[in-house]
């Protein structure tokens, strides 16, 4: 079952059963923000924004840095399986994208920001993969929560998708939806940055600024 891995994501009636519930606990508390991990009920005045770009523990410790930024996780979305395993995910039969879900203070850090810096830290062009990490779990991805998220995701990737072009660097590929389920993934994937250290990280500055 865990074999060689789709090049597309399946559709609802290919992708494995998933399960009823979650089968792990959380930690209450953030590692570094000492903000619940847990947020499907968002503070008032704050906002939820999810990415997929790429391996998610480093795509975490990007946004956790970020002033403005209360609390965040990391998940699996845009794909059919409920409450799916990350080794699941990884077989690439769920049709999840290794995501990580951002709750932050508008008055503080605006929602294009982060979409700037989502593009600005991984190649979106690259389809079902990031860098030599290879499946549909590494796509390139915007899950909005509210159509005003929607409008400025879509203007945004025009205008650095328009950057690109310009300099000969290939078409974006990242899907913009509206964020459907979000699972969370299980524990030893929260913070896992904070946890390791020296860990894995394949996000870098890709050397081309969001245009002015």
């Amino acid at each position: 079952m865990f074999g060689r891995k789709p090049a597309t994501v399946p559709t609802a009636d290919q992708a494995l059963p998933g399960r009823e519930a979650a089968w792990f606990q959380l930690r209450d508390r953030h590692l570094v923000l000492d903000a619940p991990v847990v947020t499907d009920e968002v503070p008032d005045g704050l906002e939820a924004a999810v990415f997929g770009l790429g391996c998610f523990w480093g795509a975490e410790e990007i946004y956790w840095q970020k002033p403005g930024v209360w609390s965040t996780s990391v998940g699996y979305t845009g794909g059919s399986t409920p409450h799916p395993s990350y080794e699941e995910v990884c077989s690439g039969m769920t049709g999840h994208t290794e995501a990580v879900r951002i709750v932050f203070d508008p008055a503080t850090i605006d929602y294009a920001d982060l979409v700037k810096t989502f593009f600005e830290v991984h190649d979106p062009t690259q389809g079902m993969r990031q860098g030599n990490d290879i499946g549909t779990q590494y796509r390139s991805g915007i899950y909005t929560t509210t159509p005003e998220q929607a409008e400025i995701a879509a203007e945004l990737t025009a205008r650095y998708g328009a950057e690109l072009e310009r300099r000969g660097l290939g078409t974006i590929t990242t899907e913009i939806k509206p964020v459907g389920d979000y699972w969370y993934a299980e524990d030893v994937h929260q913070q896992y940055l904070a946890k390791n250290p020296n860990g894995y990280r394949c996000h870098a500055n890709t050397g081309v600024p969001f245009p002015a």
